[in-house]
Parts: structure tokens; C-alpha cells; sequence
């Protein structure tokens, strides 16, 4: 069975959590959702909660075969922590699948995976995003080798197949 590592904190985007975490639930994929604290329940953007499996701290990339970065404001806070920038390095590494969507170019530009890449987010970091030596795109899934990007909530559809994709 795949496993799947998804990174959140308080005011993650609701949709872009839920949507894919459950179409790979639907592949019989295992998703273990970090957060800062292991059992918190964590307020999404527009409300819904999310209780974490597992602490950030305790995760090992090693154990997972992809990646999975929501947005919303949460990405703001996530980029700041070392072992959230870590994991991201470490998968990128072993050019294991990651996903990320709207905001969460923040944490890949934090831990600097972007640099010569074809990507995507929200329009509202497409600067960071170029600073960060990435080639912006506005498309709705955005595939360069292991990573697989996307705009906004709009584009859950086309991502969440990509994503299933490339873990088949």
C-alpha cells in the first residue's frame, strides 16, 4: 500500500486537504496528515477541522512514497519550520511525488526546490515563485519531474488525477 505524507497547520485551504486526500483514500493509499502537534484538531480556512495523525517532528520521508502540500494560510507558518523544509528537501531528493497547490509554493520556495522548474500557484506568490528561479505557468496542473502543481481549488480535479498518476 502507497503511503502519503500530507503537512498542515491551523488555517490550511479545506478543500485542498480534503479533496485529494480523499481520492487517494479511494486507491487504497494510506494518507497521514502532520501537523506541529500529533492529535490536534486544526481549523482549516473556512472552518472544517482536521485532527493530525501524527507530529511533523516524528515524520521520516523514508517512510512515505509521496508528498502532499495543501495551501491556504498555513503555508506561511509551515515554511518556517526546519524539519517541514527538511521533509520537502528529502523527498524532492529521492524524486518522490509532490503535490502542492495555491500557496504551497511558499514551502517549496522556503526549502529550495524550485530554482529551474516549471510550476504553478496562486497568482499571489507567481513573484515568489520566479524569484525562487522557477518558470510560472498559469495552467491548471503544472508536471515537472517529480513535482505536480497546481492554481487554486478550481484545479483540484486535473491535480488530484495527475497526483494518482504518478504514484501508479
Amino acid at each position: 500500500m502507497k503511503k502519503i505524507l500530507a503537512i498542515i497547520d491551523h488555517v490550511y485551504e479545506d478543500l485542498e486537504l480534503w479533496y485529494p486526500k480523499i481520492r487517494l483514500e479511494e486507491e487504497g493509499y494510506s494518507v497521514v496528515v502532520a501537523a506541529p502537534n500529533a492529535g490536534e484538531t486544526y481549523q482549516g480556512k473556512h472552518g472544517y477541522p482536521c485532527v493530525s495523525d501524527a507530529a511533523i517532528d516524528d515524520m521520516n520521508s523514508a517512510d512515505f512514497d509521496a508528498l502532499l502540500v495543501p495551501g491556504g494560510f498555513a503555508p506561511d507558518k509551515l515554511r518556517r519550520d526546519p524539519k517541514v523544509l527538511s521533509l520537502v528537501k528529502e523527498f524532492n531528493d529521492a524524486n518522490k511525488p509532490i503535490a502542492h497547490i495555491c500557496h504551497a509554493g511558499w514551502i517549496l520556495i522556503s526549502a529550495k526546490v524550485l530554482d529551474g522548474r516549471k510550476t504553478t500557484s496562486t497568482v499571489g506568490i507567481k513573484d515568489d515563485m520566479t524569484n525562487a528561479g522557477a518558470t510560472w505557468v498559469d495552467e491548471a496542473v503544472v508536471i515537472d519531474g517529480n513535482q505536480i502543481a497546481a492554481r487554486t481549488p478550481k484545479d483540484l480535479a486535473p491535480w488530484s488525477l495527475a497526483f494518482v498518476k504518478a504514484l501508479k
